[in-house]
């Protein structure tokens, strides 16, 4: 009896267009791929064989004659069900749990009594405090850090607290340390979503942020469908952020990764070992590197590469093996603010037994977790509905 294999890629922001609810979440005419798609640097004729320009509500992609043998895919696109527009939110849907209240925000900072307990815990000072950009807020605030040791304090529209540190001042490791003494502080009614480690390193006016970020998420606050997965003795191998958005729930497994290159190789070696199961992927460079930093062409190249690598993991793919690509959320990089936006996002299914149906548009990113569920034989219950039995 052949094993059977999900892999699971999240195209971090990777949105296919705005919500009905999107004004709500201060979105309007939000479209992540038609904005990448007007790029020169997009080129995406794999995506767009599988099937990519049948997902409803899509207009900008065409079939193309010359992609590399890619099979059509089985597609679909998935609404977000939860109340937020985050990555914590998005693939906690995506495994199972609708988040029914949003998590916390702070537009004017944070208050004064957790910015007190955190300079306690850390004993250092807290500089900024107040919504910004990332590269800006080290820009402004890097010199500041260097010379007083200060922590650099943020957070955006998104529900996080991010803590800056030059890497030379506060060594990675220690940084950590502070990021999760800030997990113990911000619980409760000031439970954000993730605190987020920001190290950077160079001089004034040419600070860089590097690739050593690490993200603390809240332990999901239900059991997902990695959890039933382990339960039942299989494997949940997770690449790139996954263990820290779970919180290290449900992982048997796990390859940190620095870059969607990393996280392709990673996936490649992967998928040539034995283990059933999943293997959950973020590629997380679509959105820090170029959806937050409004870089459209970036963006467009970032997702071209992606395209070129896909048929490798097509072709390689064994007999139970069954690949999905998805996203969490959107960032469109060329709208009024910097942010994650309120989209829908893509599914495309392949394998050597999927028929290239159209899903259409489904109510929740939870009917991935059904899906992975029923296809593995896992007893696990949520609120999405399993489109196996209508693409096998």
């Amino acid at each position: 009896m052949k094993s059977k294999r999900v892999f699971l890629i999240i195209l971090d922001s990777f949105g296919i267009g705005a919500m009905p609810d999107a004004a709500d979440f201060g979105d309007h005419d939000c479209n992540t791929l038609k904005r990448i798609a007007q790029s020169p640097n997009f080129k995406c004729d794999n995506l767009a064989k599988a099937g990519l320009g049948r997902i409803d509500g899509v207009d900008c992609i065409h079939e193309y004659e010359n992609s590399e043998n890619m099979p059509a895919a089985a597609v679909g696109r998935l609404s977000e069900k939860s109340r937020g527009k985050d990555t914590t939110v998005g693939h906690w849907e995506i495994a199972g749990i609708i988040s029914e209240s949003p998590f916390p925000t702070y537009p004017q900072g944070f208050p004064k009594y957790l910015i007190d307990k955190l300079s306690e815990a850390t004993g250092r000072g807290i500089l900024c405090n107040k919504p910004y950009s990332g590269t800006e807020v080290i820009r402004d605030y890097g010199k500041e850090h260097i010379e007083t040791g200060k922590l650099i304090v943020y957070t955006s529209a998104d529900s996080v607290c991010q803590i800056a540190a030059h890497e030379d001042i506060v060594p990675v490791e220690k940084l950590y340390s502070y990021c999760m003494a800030a997990r113990e502080i911000f619980q409760g009614k000031d439970a954000v979503g993730r605190i987020i480690a920001r190290p950077f390193t160079g001089t004034c006016g040419n600070f860089v942020r590097t690739s050593n970020r690490r993200d603390f998420s809240l332990a999901p606050t239900a059991p997902t469908v990695l959890d039933a997965i382990k339960s039942a003795g299989k494997s949940v191998i997770a690449v790139g952020k996954i263990k820290d958005i779970f919180a290290g729930r449900g992982i048997t497994d796990f390859y940190p990764t620095h870059s969607n290159k990393e996280g392709m190789d990673t996936a490649e070696n992967i998928l040539t070992e034995d283990f059933e199961g999943l293997c959950f992927i973020n590629l997380v460079d679509f959105d820090m590197l170029y959806g937050h930093r409004q870089d459209i062409d970036g963006y467009a190249s970032a997702m071209s590469e992606f395209d070129r690598r896909l048929p490798v993991l097509v072709q390689n793919m064994k007999d139970g093996d069954i690949l999905m690509i998805s996203a969490d959320h959107g960032c469109d990089p060329g709208d009024s603010h910097t942010d994650h936006t309120r989209e829908y996002v893509p599914l495309l299914v392949f394998g050597k037994e999927i028929k290239p149906v159209n899903l259409g548009t489904r109510s929740t990113f939870s009917d991935i977790a059904a899906s992975i569920a029923e296809y593995l034989g896992i007893d696990f219950k949520c609120a999405g509905k399993s489109f196996i039995k209508e693409i096998m």
